[in-house]
């Protein structure tokens, strides 16, 4: 699976498409009207322009200062200086204004709070719901140093979708990821499912950072062994010469063998693609979820 040497160069299938209309700009200026920040601006991502244009945009929530430094992140590192109290409202009011079916709310890792930032998650997903009652809502958490209590407050504000990512495969997790632990990921997973098992949880590898074809195969099954039920699978893109490098670029066509592979092993719906990230097609990834759990309910 993997190629070592020199820098890779991007093939012709990494294209982004980019679409700066009215869509886009009006939700650009909403963010810094309301000083927001989201992940599509902090990690670069490369379905700004797409998603934006359609009007869906993931909430970064709790500055844009991480206490982490993992190898594969843009966002900005170092020791947060503040905790906004009014940003769940601001943030609901963006995403009332907006008029979003399905929110995506994620954060920085605030390892210097108490909680993590847990409860600033269950404040922002009620205030989203007071607004926007039909709204789906999507919380993208970071592990909270593997602390109980903060998982308990987020599921206790019962978002639709309970996401954490693992990021890459077991051998490759300390290498890739700052603080966070492979086995604790998975344990979040699980105790997520224990908490409010009527709650979908989902979770994301990135691919060409030096994993093996069976090393992600595994991944996945240490993944439904938890329950998860979505999977995500993109390509990860160096944000900066000081980033991890790539060491391969995935073809379209290994991402729908994977694909294969992940929907084989029980995962209600899987999106894998180059471009793909964590909330990418968010809103039909919970639709796709919910159709296949209430079959197989149906099913017994």
């Amino acid at each position: 699976m993997t190629t070592k040497g020199t820098k890779q160069p991007k093939p012709d299938w990494i294209r982004i498409k980019l679409t700066t209309g009215d869509n886009y700009q009006e939700i650009k200026d909403m963010m810094r009207s309301k000083t927001l920040h989201t992940v599509c601006e902090e990690a670069r991502c490369p379905n700004i322009y797409e998603c934006w244009a359609n009007r869906t945009a993931t909430f970064m929530i709790l500055g844009d200062i991480c206490t982490r430094a993992c190898r594969f992140c843009a966002v900005n590192t170092g020791l947060p200086t503040e905790l906004d109290l009014q940003e769940p409202e601001r943030v609901a009011e963006a995403a009332e204004k907006m008029g979003l079916r399905h929110c995506v709310v994620t954060s920085v890792a605030r390892d210097d709070l108490k909680d993590g930032g847990a409860s600033i998650f269950a404040a922002t997903v009620h205030a989203i719901r007071s607004r926007l009652p039909l709204c789906s809502v999507e919380v993208l958490i970071p592990d909270f140093l593997g602390d109980r209590d903060s998982l308990q407050i987020v599921m206790e504000s019962k978002p639709d979708i309970l996401n954490h990512n693992i990021e890459t495969v077991e051998r490759l997790s300390d290498r890739v990821r700052a603080k966070a632990k492979y086995r604790r990921s998975l344990e979040l997973l699980q105790r997520a499912k224990e908490m409010k098992p009527e709650i979908p949880t989902k979770s994301s590898i990135m691919l060409g950072v030096g994993e093996e074809w069976d090393e992600i195969l595994q991944a996945m099954d240490d993944l439904r062994a938890v329950d998860c039920d979505i999977l995500t699978l993109g390509q990860y893109l160096q944000p900066s010469p000081k980033h991890l490098n790539v060491e391969k670029y995935i073809s379209p066509e290994e991402f729908a063998r994977l694909k294969e592979e992940g929907l084989k092993r029980g995962f209600s719906h899987v999106e894998a693609g180059p471009l793909v990230r964590s909330s990418y097609h968010a809103h039909e990834q919970v639709k796709s979820a919910t159709k296949t759990r209430e079959e197989r309910a149906v099913r017994g």
